[in-house]
């Protein structure tokens, strides 16, 4: 039976900030749920740099403050994604007309965009993604092959983390990385966070992003994972939740709704990982979920093009799932 009488955010008031990804149009269609249920909101790609700034010099944020204006009519917090990324970003970073930048002018053009984006974008957000999807998932090289990392050199990162505490002294800032609970890529995550801390980087917290599934990652990674990383005084958000309901090797896309099955070890999962989450509280102090509901997500497609995903709370009628219920009925 679906418990009417409490929304996720007032379940989890006295846990942590309950998030959700948005964009101009889900918070049109789906508004009434996303203020409802959340109390934290984060752009899933307007605040990404070619977003704002496509072209150096020229800044676009009118779709970004579209996202501030509801979080603020709504009593809303906001959580920043992300100042760099190896994606999403437009190439004139790296370019000086035919050229490869140098060093000094791509830490110059990063130092101007993170300036800009958090002058424009401290008020009222909690958090900011410095860097996102630093680390290299295979082999023994700690940090993913990029145009920050030729460009600049390893020190980019601490470059970047220096810049946004210049020019947000108070925000709290965030590594952010997927494959997070999968011990190689873990204990590499791991290494480069205490690298930096342990040089004075001006480093808060540790992004775990959980895009999980049905059978991975393991409850007990996930909390080894979450142990390792607060083992270094760090707050720790959960980012981009979501709970696909294929395993990674299924690529079936026949389907056109989820099967009884999926939906029941998804709840499982859900409220086990919700579990763990209120377990943590004391570290974990925001879980963001990815989407607002199963109607419109980022797995629609992903990684298997012509299928249709169902790993989100609430349904494609933005009704609650039982994962919903399952993860409001602890008290």
């Amino acid at each position: 039976m679906t418990n009417k009488l409490i929304t996720l955010k007032e379940a989890y008031k006295d846990y942590f900030k309950i998030g959700v990804a948005v964009n101009p149009d889900t918070l049109k269609n789906d508004g009434e749920l996303i203020r409802t249920q959340f109390n934290s909101l984060t752009a899933e790609n307007l605040m990404k740099p070619e977003e704002l700034q496509p072209e150096e010099g020229r800044f676009t944020f009118e779709g970004a403050d579209q996202i501030v204006q509801f979080a603020k009519e709504n009593g809303m917090a906001m959580r920043g994604h992300t100042l760099l990324w190896h994606n999403q970003t437009p190439d004139w970073f790296f370019k000086d007309g035919d050229k490869t930048a140098s060093r000094e002018l791509a830490l110059e053009r990063m130092k101007t965009h993170i300036d800009t984006v958090l002058e424009r974008y401290t008020d009222g957000f909690y958090a900011w993604d410095v860097v996102n999807e630093v680390i290299e998932d295979k082999g023994t090289d700690i940090l993913r092959q990029s145009q920050w990392l030729e460009v600049v050199g390893e020190d980019f990162i601490e470059k970047a983390f220096q810049f946004a505490r210049e020019a947000s002294p108070e925000m709290g800032l965030f590594i952010n990385d997927y494959n997070e609970s999968h011990p190689e890529k873990r204990d590499k995550y791991y290494t480069l966070i205490k690298q930096l801390v342990d040089k004075g980087t001006p480093i808060d917290g540790v992004g775990l992003q959980a895009h999980w599934g049905l059978e991975d990652p393991s409850l007990d990674n996930i909390r080894a994972a979450i142990e390792k990383y607060a083992s270094l005084g760090l707050t720790l958000q959960v980012t981009e939740m979501d709970v696909s309901v294929f395993n990674y090797d299924d690529r079936r896309t026949d389907l056109t709704e989820p099967t009884s099955e999926m939906l029941e070890k998804q709840a499982e999962r859900y409220d086990a990982f919700f579990k763990l989450f209120r377990e943590y509280s004391e570290h974990i102090d925001s879980v963001t979920l990815w989407a607002a509901s199963d109607r419109y997500n980022w797995l629609n497609d992903f990684p298997v093009r012509g299928r249709k995903n169902w790993p989100m709370l609430f349904d494609e009628n933005n009704q609650p799932k039982e994962s919903f219920n399952r993860i409001t009925a602890f008290k």
